[in-house]
């Protein structure tokens, strides 16, 4: 038995890995024919397929940037992309357990199977396409693979009881709404800066196979966006390079890279955002409100779910973009889910105490 589960998990978590990379290897190889080459040497569409594959899956690289060979981490990576390895994965685990449907001990046994074929797989895609300039980060890439692979898999969990299903959903449910409103925000930023994002997009001149790749690495980094939309309308905000702060109380900012997305910055100081709180101040409210009928466990649950999603979220919308000038990019992984977790807290403590400071006015407690 032992061995059907180790060849099932094998060879579906082989699977998942080249379902993502024959598409990109694709894209990679259509590029370098279009870009052309001076040499010919198909090696470098394939590096880059691997590059592309291990970028996708959020794993971070260490560079050395020309002329002088200074050194640069390239960690700020889309976020959008992380749904195309969930998804391969999530679909090749499921195979998994189609192909063994046996007991739940069982299939716990593939998905740790799988997750350590998948992490040794990209551990080499690591290894192998690592060169003088470019260089993965080996010591994260399994440790990635493996949390990839847990997050894909963990619905496929056959046995919850009733409590955690109700946390989880309430935390997910406070978490869109929020990442909801800021998208909405972030659209409304880019729809009165339309100037500014067409600019940005001439200056690159990236031509019409490099406008469709431009295009497509805008989609991927919108979540990157949100998730720095979000920062802004809760105080801490976000930076754009090292020693810049764009907030509703601070804008300090300089040069910008030439992202179209960067065109919906704010120009200045809004202090009048910082009203959002009160929204996150209700979210908290919100949460009470929906679990009082439930034991308080709930609620304690509900708040720390969506603290852990909001710092997985932060963590991702943060990081360094190549050089030094641009070593601070993103949000704070530790400022964004404090001020939320802060907010929330608030309100589901005023949700707690105002019901029982209006017992003792005089009018309601006499009627």
């Amino acid at each position: 038995m032992f061995q059907r589960v180790l060849w099932v998990s094998l060879t579906q978590a082989l699977r998942s890995v080249f379902i993502l990379v024959l598409p990109i290897a694709f894209i990679s190889l259509f590029a370098w024919a279009t870009a052309g080459s001076s040499n010919g040497n198909t090696a470098d569409p394939m590096r880059a397929t691997m590059w592309i594959w291990l970028a996708a899956h959020h794993i971070p690289f260490h560079l050395v940037l020309p002329p002088g060979g200074e050194s640069g981490l390239l960690s700020y990576l889309p976020v959008g992309a992380l749904i195309f390895p969930l998804l391969s994965i999530r679909n090749g685990f499921k195979r998994a357990c189609d192909r063994i449907d046996s007991d739940q001990q069982t299939r716990q046994l593939a998905r740790v199977l799988f997750a350590l074929t998948y992490a040794g797989v990209s551990l080499s895609i690591s290894w192998f396409s690592a060169t003088a300039a470019i260089t993965p980060n080996l010591y994260w890439t399994p440790a990635i693979a493996v949390a990839l692979v847990w997050v894909a898999t963990v619905s496929n969990k056959i046995k919850v009881n009733r409590a955690e299903i109700s946390s989880r959903s309430m935390a997910l449910s406070v978490i869109a709404i929020l990442f909801g409103a800021s998208s909405l925000v972030f659209g409304l930023g880019l729809f009165f800066h339309l100037k500014s994002v067409q600019n940005l997009t001439i200056v690159l001149q990236p031509g019409f196979v490099g406008g469709i790749l431009l295009l497509l690495l805008n989609v991927l980094y919108l979540p990157n966006a949100v998730i720095a939309t979000l920062s802004y309308l809760v105080g801490p905000g976000f930076a754009v390079g090292t020693n810049t702060l764009v907030s509703p109380l601070t804008h300090r900012l300089s040069e910008i890279p030439a992202l179209p997305l960067l065109g919906g910055l704010p120009t200045g100081r809004h202090p009048l955002v910082l009203l959002s709180i009160m929204g996150v101040v209700a979210l908290g409210a919100f949460i009470y409100n929906l679990t009082i009928t439930q034991r308080s466990r709930v609620t304690v649950q509900s708040f720390f779910l969506t603290s852990v999603g909001i710092t997985a979220l932060a963590i991702l919308g943060s990081g360094s973009l190549l050089t030094n000038a641009l070593r601070s990019v993103g949000v704070s992984p530790w400022q964004l889910p404090l001020a939320i977790a802060m907010e929330i807290a608030l309100g589901i403590f005023l949700a707690i105490i105002i019901p029982r400071i209006s017992e003792f006015i005089p009018g309601r407690r006499s009627g």
